[in-house]
């Protein structure tokens, strides 16, 4: 074990995050499922997701026995879906390839959809002590300080060199806690921004501490316009509350979720759906628009809300549209800005009643 494991592994000790959820105990399920809800998304924000999605699949044959809805219902509002459909297809894999088990060979685990290099190492050193770097956003960023490596983490060259270095400094021993001890040093003292480097169990040889470049260090990728996209998300609503809801294309933006009809503009919407095409509409109210942000483009959405006084019982004969009530929303799969919109036009309708004493 080098000093970098040595010096890292003493601050863990002390400081490290050793009572998350997924660590008691670190089966494979519960490591991997951890591992993908964190990709991209904080550790505070994943805990509640988390613990939601284990008490109601706790098992890797109860998710590859869930319904697709079911899984895109718990997962809805961690974003980044295709994570949750690749976790299901996973589940399933290993039921029908792997005798209901993820494989221990790192090869075959970083084979099946949306695990990769990185993830099935950071799995298999957690699950089964099986002594393999890792090269997650947080360890970049502490090797390319630690080492003054220059260049964007995700250019082919640079990459090589940081998983070179991972390898180099993984101990063959406590490997479980040396691969959440690095993701935790990343996270919690060798930010993006504003780095505690006083902190850091590494300062004493941290190239880009001695030179004043923690700053700079890793250098960022060359930025691009992020373009701006807008829509008109019609809410459908009849006599009884119920929402008109369609399932989005198997592939691009939100793929297979439950949400609103979409167009250029409301007319265009509403000509687009059989059941709203000859439908009488009570009432047309546009509400404040709403802007939501992906890592591409941004979205603008301007929702209209459109009363009707009855649902017409013509919806897409292949289950793509239904009609559903509030209570029903929960166990769909829901964009966040759509289950936010809904959410919102519910308590509008259905304000809590104010006690008093």
């Amino acid at each position: 074990m080098d000093a970098f494991a040595r010096h890292l592994l003493g601050w863990f000790d002390r400081h490290g995050r050793q009572n998350l959820p997924w660590q008691h105990p670190r089966t494979p399920y519960r490591v991997w499922l951890s591992e993908i809800m964190l990709q991209q998304t904080q550790v505070r924000t994943v805990i509640p997701y988390f613990e939601r999605f284990l008490q109601a699949l706790p098992s890797l044959g109860a998710l590859a026995a869930a319904s697709e809805d079911r899984v895109l219902a718990l997962w809805s509002g961690l974003g980044y879906y295709s994570r949750a459909r690749n976790l299901h297809r996973c589940a399933r894999l290993c039921v029908a390839r792997h005798a209901g088990e993820l494989p221990e060979s790192i090869e075959m685990l970083a084979a099946l959809p949306g695990i990769g290099r990185s993830t099935a190492a950071a799995i298999l050193a957690q699950a089964h002590a099986q002594p393999l770097a890792i090269l997650d956003g947080n360890v970049r960023r502490v090797l390319a300080r630690f080492h003054g490596v220059h260049g964007w983490p995700g250019s082919s060259a640079v990459q090589k060199q940081l998983w070179q270095l991972a390898e180099a400094h993984t101990p063959r021993s406590r490997v479980a806690d040396y691969t959440q001890a690095i993701m935790d040093l990343g996270a919690l003292a060798c930010t993006r921004s504003k780095p505690r480097c006083l902190e850091c169990p590494l300062r004493g040889d941290c190239i880009a501490l001695r030179d004043g470049l923690t700053s700079v260090l890793p250098q960022a990728k060359p930025a691009r316009q992020v373009p701006l996209r807008t829509t008109t998300m019609l809410i459908a609503r009849d006599g009884e509350g119920r929402i008109l809801l369609e399932r989005r294309p198997p592939v691009g933006i939100w793929a297979r979720l439950w949400s609103l009809p979409e167009g250029l503009d409301a007319e265009q919407a509403r000509l687009g759906i059989p059941a709203l095409r000859n439908n009488q509409a009570a009432s047309i109210r546009v509400l404040p628009e709403l802007l939501h942000r992906f890592s591409h483009f941004q979205l603008r959405i301007t929702p209209v809300v459109l009363e009707v006084a009855s649902a017409a019982a013509h919806v897409a004969e292949d289950g793509e549209q239904g009609w559903f009530l509030p209570g029903e929303l929960g166990e769909l799969g829901l964009p966040a800005p759509v289950r936010k919109l809904l959410g919102s036009l519910i308590e509008e309708s259905n304000p809590c009643e104010q006690s008093t004493a």
